[in-house]
């Protein structure tokens, strides 16, 4: 049986939290962010006149790949897939040092890490909270397996 025919565990039925469709939504967000980033590096590569184009080009390409996981993570959160909180998590851990690296420049990029910074660990305190991890029905360690039915 698939796990569209599935049909919902009790700790999974119901309407899903505000706390997953908040976690949702700054994943989307994030890799709506890193898509706009690499479109507008793949522009200036082709258009403008970067340092180096063949680095622009490929920064632009690997930003707008690396979009995919959080996008994919940001659907799966909204469709309730208990699979989708590793990639989610796991884009904010990344999002940690890059805050980091911005708030260090002594430039204009600092707004941008203190934001970083605010919706990675926003994002990783929505992720683990228990209404969460109920909600997709992912079980702790330790803990018995619910029988199949």
């Amino acid at each position: 049986m698939s796990s569209e025919q599935t049909p919902p565990t009790p700790d999974t039925a119901g309407p899903r939290p505000r706390r997953l469709t908040y976690a949702a939504a700054l994943a989307g967000l994030e890799g709506l962010a890193l898509v706009a980033g690499g479109a507008w590096m793949l522009v200036e590569g082709f258009t403008g006149e970067p340092d180096d184009r063949r680095s622009a080009i490929t920064g632009g390409v690997t930003l707008i790949v690396l979009a995919l996981l959080p996008l994919l993570a940001a659907r799966g959160l909204l469709g309730r897939r208990s699979w989708s909180r590793g990639p989610a998590v796991i884009t904010q851990i990344m999002a940690l040092p890059v805050a980091y690296n911005l708030l260090q420049a002594d430039s204009m990029a600092i707004p941008a890490g203190i934001a970083l910074a605010a919706v990675a660990i926003a994002s990783l305190v929505l992720l683990v909270n228990p209404a969460t991890t109920q909600a997709l029905g992912i079980q702790g360690p330790g803990r018995p397996q619910e029988p199949k039915r």
